[in-house]
C-alpha cells in the first residue's frame, strides 16, 4: 500500500482488484482509500481520483459534519455509556468482585481503576467488557444469518479494527470491532449480514448489495443509521 497525492487530495492506494471500476471510499477516520482494477497504473489512478475530486470534496465535508457529533465521555459517576443501543449511567464503586459490571441498569466500575490508571485504564476495562460480551452474542447472530446467506464462515473474533466496523478475510474469518456492541441490535445484524455477504462477493458491487437485500430488505435504513450515528459509538 502507498500514499499518493493529487493536488490537495491525499489518498491511500490499495492493491488492485478484479473489478472493472475504481472503488473510492472515505473511511471512518476520514482517510481516502482507492482500490483500482489490477491493470490500472498509478498515474491512471491519479487521473481517476482527480476526475472524482468534486465527489470527494462533498463526501469529506459530509464526513466532517457527521464527526462533529462525536461524543467525548468522562470517567465520572453519572456519565452515559452505550451497550446494545441503550444508554447506561456510570457509577464508580469502592468494591466489587469484577472490574466492571452492568448491574441494576448501571455500569459499575471500580473507582481504583480510574484513580490509579486514569482514563486509559478505564477504557481498556470497557473494551474488554465489550469483547467478552460481544463474542458470544455476535457469534450467535453470525450462525443465524449464515444459513440465510448460504455461507459457512470459519471463525469469529471481536477486536480493535481502527476505522472499520468489521472485516471479512479470504479464509472465511470474520472480525468485528468491539464498538459494534454499542449499537442497537438491528444495526449489529446489518454489520453481520454485510460481512457474511462478502463471502459471496468481495466488493460492493450491485451483486453484493442484492445479496444483502435478500436477507435484510430494509438494509438501506440500517446502513444510513450507521453512517449518521456511527460517530456516537465511541468511548
Amino acid at each position: 500500500m502507498q500514499f499518493r497525492q493529487v493536488q490537495d487530495i491525499e489518498y491511500q492506494l490499495l492493491p488492485g482488484s478484479e473489478r472493472r471500476t475504481t472503488d473510492i471510499v472515505i473511511e471512518r477516520d476520514g482517510l481516502i482509500t482507492v482500490r483500482p482494477p489490477k491493470e490500472m497504473s498509478a498515474e491512471q489512478v491519479d487521473e481517476t481520483v482527480f476526475s472524482k475530486r468534486m465527489w470527494i470534496y462533498r463526501n469529506l465535508a459530509q464526513w466532517r459534519d457527521l464527526n462533529a457529533t462525536r461524543v467525548s465521555r468522562e470517567w465520572v459517576s453519572g456519565e452515559s455509556f452505550l451497550y446494545l443501543g441503550s444508554s447506561y449511567r456510570l457509577q464508580l464503586v469502592q468494591e466489587q468482585d469484577e472490574p466492571l459490571k452492568l448491574k441494576d441498569g448501571r455500569f459499575c466500575l471500580l473507582r481504583t481503576i480510574v484513580d490509579t490508571g486514569g482514563d486509559e485504564a478505564a477504557q481498556r476495562i470497557f473494551e474488554a467488557f465489550y469483547k467478552e460480551k460481544g463474542l458470544a452474542r455476535i457469534s450467535k447472530r453470525v450462525a443465524y444469518f449464515a444459513n440465510k446467506v448460504g455461507v459457512k464462515p470459519s471463525d469469529v473474533h471481536i477486536k480493535e479494527l481502527g476505522y472499520r466496523w468489521a472485516s471479512c478475510l479470504k479464509n472465511g474469518t470474520l472480525h468485528f470491532h468491539w464498538k459494534c456492541l454499542m449499537a442497537p441490535l438491528t444495526i449489529i445484524d446489518y454489520i453481520v449480514v454485510h460481512e457474511l455477504c462478502h463471502l459471496h462477493h468481495r466488493d460492493h458491487s450491485d451483486a453484493f448489495w442484492n445479496e444483502v437485500d435478500k436477507v435484510l430488505p430494509d438494509y438501506r435504513d440500517r446502513k444510513e443509521w450507521l453512517r449518521m450515528r456511527g460517530a456516537e459509538l465511541d468511548l
